[in-house]
């Protein structure tokens, strides 16, 4: 049931980052989201690839990042279009039970993109064209791009939101969990700024 979500216990009872991020690798992610959205916006009106597939792409970046505050939200979303409790779980999980062969090489890449914080070597989305071709490469990469974004943000959420239940992360602080939601709130238009500078259709978020 949507209103019963349930995600793994190593997600929901975390009391400690599995992935912790800096002001400015937070905005660097935020340079891309602009981009990002009009890629998905796109992709939603003339489908390139399903929203299923880029869904299971968020969840896979979610699982490696470990945060839930965007692993509750996700799962419900992914409720909503279908996908049962059981597939949520396991790509939360970083199980593979069910990846598709034909999505396989793409979850790789949201993993991989993930683990080097949102800063992919230049061979991985070379080899993502390669099997996608070029449309369908740059809506996978934006689905990742949106994500990690999120759990850049979302991570001291899902830490303010535990300490406020009582239950403060071991390696956390307050000055860093309300300077990261702050500091989000107001570098996000000067981010937005950027990206209009660096150009909309913009998909360089790869080392060269």
């Amino acid at each position: 049931m949507i209103n019963d979500i349930q995600i793994p216990e190593a997600i929901s009872s975390r009391v400690d980052f599995k992935r912790k991020f800096s002001f400015y690798e937070m905005y660097r992610a935020f340079v891309f989201i602009p981009s990002a959205i009009l890629n998905l916006k796109k992709n939603k009106k003339n489908n390139i690839i399903d929203i299923d597939f880029v869904e299971r792409l968020q969840l896979a970046v979610t699982e490696v990042n470990g945060c839930a505050a965007c692993s509750y939200q996700h799962t419900k979303i992914a409720l909503q279009q279908g996908m049962s409790s059981e597939e949520i779980s396991s790509f939360l999980s970083g199980e593979d039970n069910f990846i598709k062969p034909e999505e396989a090489k793409a979850i790789i890449f949201a993993q991989h993109f993930a683990d080097s914080r949102g800063y992919p070597e230049k061979y991985a989305y070379d080899s993502l064209v390669k099997e996608y071709g070029e449309k369908k490469a740059a809506v996978i990469l934006s689905a990742v791009q949106i994500m990690i974004a999120g759990n850049m943000y979302g991570i001291p959420l899902s830490a303010l939101q535990s300490r406020l239940k009582g239950v403060p992360y071991t390696d956390s602080s307050l000055f860093y969990e309300l300077g990261m939601l702050t500091a989000g709130i107001v570098c996000l238009p000067f981010a937005v700024i950027h990206a209009a500078l660096r150009g909309l259709n913009d998909i360089r978020n790869k080392k060269n």
